[in-house]
Parts: structure tokens; C-alpha cells; sequence
């Protein structure tokens, strides 16, 4: 869903509806859903959209050209990010570097220019700065170039020379990752897919998209909306984030509960392995059982297998009806219970189920410029937004309403109110993908991404909090409707003292509830010794060996995904 998409459809609920809904229910039930104007400016010429929320510039720090986000953060003042030195507590153990691998030399470079031209060979220290260095300044490589091919034959040439060479690399997309897997963690060779930003070929009948893997997520949105189709995945970094790292690290998002994750939205894949050979497995059709299917061992592999060029991937329509409510609840178990009813309820039209507790509401409206409560009358311990998307407005705005309404009256909501218009849905949307600004203002933050099952969800955070006591602000957020919870400790600054009570307890905690310790945001660097948390002995070695097959010298983002005891076990 964007913000394009809500403003070509009609009205969420008009003023007349929501009078009619809570004065109904406000004479059955004591406390009712409050017919509510959210007050929110008017756009203006130095604002920009960015996922149906209203963001200066000077702090839409995801939005842009793909540069890299530390260059967006140079030049900034009042509202600036604080930006933290990190010690080494702060971040995942780096690894030395493995002396297998090759140093550059100017043979190389000179190599690499026959092949890409001049401006496909990156040497500039501003540019490599960014390239080097991850989105929250967490995690910097000290490479000194970076290529960029515009073609699968020329990633191809890379990958047979620098496997040959024995030269690591480390495949780029839109660096918005979050566990240092799109950065060098040493010298590694950046490879940047950016230039790769071709749309191949849309089938209007069958909403299949073909593209190059360094088309930005936003720029495809934009092209489907015009189509009449939506992507299936929707992020907040979608304005620099690329397909090609979307899929390579299965990245989830908001309306996950209603399309499913990438390893079903993706019907095909090129790929170019370490030696540079070419899979074309670029496959458009909805089935094909003929062998096995080897695209699935590239989702989510994080660029450890091979790089992909192109992806296909299916594609929803676009639907007219869009309706999005911003609830209260008084209890998690009330959260869970509300979901439950949501599924059997909204069915088919529940499109988003996301959850913020109060400390995530006090986080936002203390850091994030115009910003206003939606409920203001009182604090409440849990929110909840409601997204349904369909094509029948009468009939969707008939269900959320009874829904609604038969929640109120069984206790389960103490307040909440229905989005009339463009500008409330974009501010209630704004509170929930404003959470990781916010923290980053706050101060320093310790980010953890747990799948869990939903009735264990919050369990963790309650006991984070009596381990923690007043040293750091324990926040929680995330995607209730597939159990994937957002963990955040965030504290004036980075101690040792506090991540030695966070760490290794969430991974153990996680571990004994047969959970994962990375829902969506991969491994990469910060998790890759952490594996045997989420996955038994023989499954991580299972992986080694597939690596050691696809890539026996090691070249492909070297360090991240797999412990290196593995990932560097035979490594000529």
C-alpha cells in the first residue's frame, strides 16, 4: 500500500459514516470509538511523501538516491540524529580478516576499467565513505572500490575474475539493512547492483513483473500503480531499498498477513554464482515442478550464494477500498484476542495488524516533529492499526464497523478512531514507521528482531524490563499479525553493562520458545555466530556445505550469514 494508492481511492469514512457508527455505539456501550479529527498540516513544497507519512526532508533519512544514508546525514542541525560512537560492546564481534583473500592491486583496477568503463570503478573516498558504512552508522568497512556493473554479463566478468583472483566482495543494493550484511566488514570488493534499474517486461493479465535487481522498491510501486497492480511488499525504507536486496534478505513488512512473504511472491530468479556463471531461472510461470526449486536457496541468503540480477515476481491488484483504523487496547492478551477477531471477522479484507506499546507512543510524540496523539484523552498501555483493503467500500466499511463495534461491546478496545481522509491515515501510519527515527534520536539503541508465537510475544519485553530496571527504555513494536516483534533497549549511550543483560539472554529466552532470532532482518555481521539460537547443529552445517558447493573459495560476502568456524572451513 502507498500513499499514492490512498490518495487515488475515495475517502476511508466520510464524516456522516462515523457519526452514524459511534453515536450508535456510544448509546449501547459506556466508552465508545470517538468520532475524532486528526489534525495534521498541509503538505507543503519542501515536504515529501515517503509511506504514507509526512517527513521533512532534513530527516527523511531512508529517502533518496541510493547513495548511501550517512551523506543524507552531513549538513544536518536542529534535527539531526545524534550519532553515538560505538564501542565494541555496541556491535557484533568482528571477525579477523581471512588471509586467503586477495589484496587489490592495480592490475585489478585496470582490469575492472576495461570492463566497466571509468565510471563503473568507484575510488572516490566520499562515495566509498557511504558505500562503507550502514545506515545507522553501526557498522563501516574500510573497502577502496566499488563497481558498478550495469548488466548480469558484467557482474558475471566481476565474479569469474574475482573468484580466480580470489578477491572477497560484498553485493549492495540499497544499504538499508540492519545487521551490517550489506557493508564490507574489512576490504571487500562493493559490488553495487544500483545501476541494474531496468523494468523488463509487466503482464497486465497475469501481474507478473520482470525487473533488474537494483530497481528501488518506490519506483516499482509507482510504475504498478499506474498498472492497476500493487508490489506485495511494502517497507519503510522503500524510497532507497532495492528488489535485489529485498529478495536476497526475504524482507518482510507490513502486509505480510495478507501476501505472504517473498519465497511465494517470487517466481523466478537470475543469479550469478561466485565463479560468474549465469542461472537463468527467470521463470514467470505460477507452476513449474520440474526438479528442484533452487530460487528458494537464494531468498534470504543475504548475497552469500550469489548475486542476484533479475527478478519475477507476482504482483496483486490493485483495490479501491482502503480503510484503516488506530485502536487502544488495555492488555496484550486483549492485542492477541483483537487479532484473533480480526481474522475470523475481516478475513479476507484484514490487509495490516501492527502493535506499538505506550513507550513506543511516548518515544514518537516526544522525537518526531507533528506528531499528535490520536487518542488524546488518556495513555493506553497498547495501540493497534487496522488496514483493510478490498473492492466493495460499502461492504469492507460494513465489516470493520460490526467488527469494531462487537469488540467495544466484549471489552477488548477502550478506545480507538477510524481514519476519515488521506491526512489522518498518514498520520496514523506515520506513528507506527515513525518508531525507528525516533529511536535513533533517542539516543543509543540496541535493535532485535524475534519471531515469536504471538501469546509469548511480550513476554520477553516484560522481562527485559525487570532485567533492565532504569538503566534503558525497553520499547516494543511490530507485526502482531505474523508474531514478529521489534525489540528495542534504548539508552543514553552505548554500556557494556546493559548489553551484558540483554545478550545472550534474548537469544536464549528466543531459543527455548523455538523462535527465531531474526524474523526479517537477516543475519548479516551482527547475528552470523548467533545461528544455533534459531537453527539445530546438523541444519547450520547442512548450509556450510551448500556454501562450500556454491562458493568454495569464500569470496561472496565473506563473515556474514554463518559462523566463521563454518564459513571459512576449507577456504583455500
Amino acid at each position: 500500500m502507498t500513499y499514492r494508492r490512498l490518495k487515488h481511492s475515495r475517502n476511508l469514512f466520510d464524516q456522516l459514516s462515523n457519526l452514524k457508527f459511534f453515536n450508535s455505539s456510544r448509546s449501547s456501550i459506556s466508552a465508545g470509538l470517538r468520532n475524532r479529527s486528526v489534525q495534521t498540516r498541509e503538505l507543503v513544497k519542501e515536504d515529501v511523501c515517503y509511506h504514507k507519512h509526512i517527513v521533512s526532508r532534513h530527516i527523511c533519512f531512508l529517502k533518496g538516491s541510493g547513495i548511501g544514508v550517512p551523506a543524507s546525514l552531513r549538513g544536518v542541525q536542529s534535527n539531526a540524529f545524534r550519532i553515538h560512537s560505538r564501542n565494541l560492546a555496541s556491535v557484533a564481534t568482528v571477525p579477523s580478516r581471512n588471509p586467503s583473500f586477495a589484496m587489490i592491486s592495480c592490475d585489478d583496477i585496470s582490469y575492472f576499467k576495461k570492463i566497466l568503463g571509468e565510471k563503473g570503478v568507484v575510488q572516490e573516498e566520499l562515495k566509498l565513505d557511504d558505500a562503507n558504512t550502514d545506515w545507522m552508522r553501526k557498522y563501516k568497512g574500510s573497502s577502496k572500490l566499488m563497481l558498478q556493473p550495469r548488466s548480469t554479463h558484467e557482474v558475471s566478468e566481476i565474479l569469474n575474475y574475482c573468484n580466480s583472483k580470489c578477491l572477497a566482495v560484498v553485493p549492495q543494493g540499497g544499504n538499508t539493512g540492519l545487521v551490517g550484511g550489506s557493508v564490507p566488514v574489512h576490504d571487500e570488493v562493493i559490488i553495487s547492483v544500483s545501476s541494474m534499474n531496468n523494468i523488463l517486461s509487466f503482464d497486465k493479465v497475469s501481474g507478473v513483473l520482470v525487473c533488474e535487481a537494483g530497481c528501488i522498491l518506490e519506483n516499482l510501486i509507482s510504475f504498478l500503480d499506474n498498472e492497476g497492480y500493487i508490489m506485495p511488499l511494502d517497507l519503510g525504507a522503500k524510497g532507497s531499498c532495492q528488489i535485489g536486496g529485498n529478495v536476497s534478505t526475504n524482507a518482510g513488512g507490513l502486509r505480510l498477513i495478507r501476501y505472504g512473504s517473498l519465497h511465494g511472491s517470487v517466481l523466478g530468479l537470475e543469479v550469478v554464482l561466485a565463479n560468474g556463471t549465469v542461472l537463468d531461472m527467470l521463470g514467470t510461470l505460477r507452476k513449474d515442478n520440474t526438479g528442484y526449486d533452487l530460487k528458494h536457496l537464494f531468498i534470504g541468503s543475504e548475497g552469500s550464494l550469489g548475486i542476484v540480477t533479475k527478478v519475477s515476481i507476482l504482483t496483486p491488484p490493485k483495490l479501491s477500498s482502503v480503510n484503516l483504523a488506530f485502536l487502544a487496547c488495555e492488555d496484550y492478551a486483549s492485542c492477541q484476542k483483537l487479532l484473533s477477531e480480526a481474522k475470523r471477522k475481516l478475513g479476507e479484507i484484514l490487509s495490516a495488524f501492527e502493535f506499538l506499546d505506550v513507550s513506543a507512543m511516548d518515544l514518537v510524540l516526544k522525537h518526531l516533529d507533528g506528531i499528535r496523539d490520536p487518542l488524546p484523552s488518556s495513555k493506553h498501555n497498547f495501540y493497534i492499526v487496522i488496514e483493510t483493503t478490498g473492492s466493495m467500500e460499502s461492504h469492507d466499511k460494513e465489516k470493520l464497523e460490526a467488527f469494531l463495534l462487537s469488540s467495544m461491546e466484549s471489552g477488548l478496545l477502550t478506545d480507538g478512531v477510524i481514519a476519515q481522509d488521506i491526512n489522518q491515515a498518514s498520520s496514523f501510519w506515520r506513528i507506527r514507521e515513525g518508531i525507528p527515527e525516533a529511536l535513533m534520536k533517542a539516543g543509543a539503541v540496541y535493535k532485535y528482531d524475534l519471531s515469536l508465537p504471538p501469546e509469548k510475544m511480550y513476554d520477553v519485553v516484560d522481562e527485559m524490563r525487570e532485567r533492565l530496571g532504569t538503566a534503558a527504555n525497553v520499547v516494543a513494536y511490530g507485526h502482531l499479525g505474523d508474531g514478529n516483534l521489534h525489540l528495542n533497549i534504548s539508552a543514553r549511550e552505548y554500556d557494556d553493562s546493559i548489553l551484558s543483560k540483554i545478550e545472550p539472554f534474548v537469544y536464549e529466552w528466543t531459543s527455548k520458545q523455538r523462535g527465531s532470532i531474526s524474523a526479517e532482518h537477516g543475519l548479516g555481521l551482527m547475528k552470523a555466530n548467533k545461528i544455533h539460537y534459531s537453527k539445530s547443529a546438523e541444519t547450520v552445517q547442512l548450509m556450510g556445505a551448500m556454501k562450500k558447493l556454491l562458493d568454495p573459495n569464500g569470496i561472496l560476502n565473506p563473515y556474514k550469514v554463518l559462523p566463521t568456524s563454518i564459513s571459512q572451513s576449507g577456504v583455500n
